[in-house]
């Protein structure tokens, strides 16, 4: 089943739609939504075997002068994961989302402060 479709997301104050585009590549099960211009992209997938992973990819790209070449532009991209690694049993959906709300509300707390440092180099 698809999330809703299509998918908004907000990046330094612009509104993307994304709408599904396809299946999410390799094995498992998922799906790709993405920017009618293809720099933006968000895939859901998972991926059942000795464990369950579910992963809820952003992927965004943009043209930027070459560091190398300044009168001519390169297309890069960057990433964002969230991944859920779950074993068959023991967890219910409701105690990884317990986890995953506290991990939330730790890397969101103080104006995204853990990840700016993280970011920054710091552990």
């Amino acid at each position: 089943m698809s999330f809703t479709d299509p998918l908004s997301i907000t990046l330094t104050g612009v509104t993307s739609s994304l709408p599904r585009t396809g299946d999410a590549p390799g094995a498992g099960d998922g799906s790709v939504y993405r920017s009618g211009d293809g720099l933006i992209a968000l895939t859901a997938s998972h991926d059942v075997a000795k464990r369950t992973r579910r992963v809820l990819r952003l992927d965004t790209s943009k043209l930027t002068a070459d560091p190398f070449k300044p009168a001519e532009n390169v297309k890069v991209s960057t990433a964002v994961y969230v991944v859920f690694d779950i074993p068959p049993a023991g967890y219910s959906p409701a105690e990884v989302l317990a986890g995953y709300t506290g991990f939330k509300t730790l890397f969101s707390a103080s104006s995204d402060a853990v990840i700016v440092k993280l970011l920054g180099g710091e552990s």
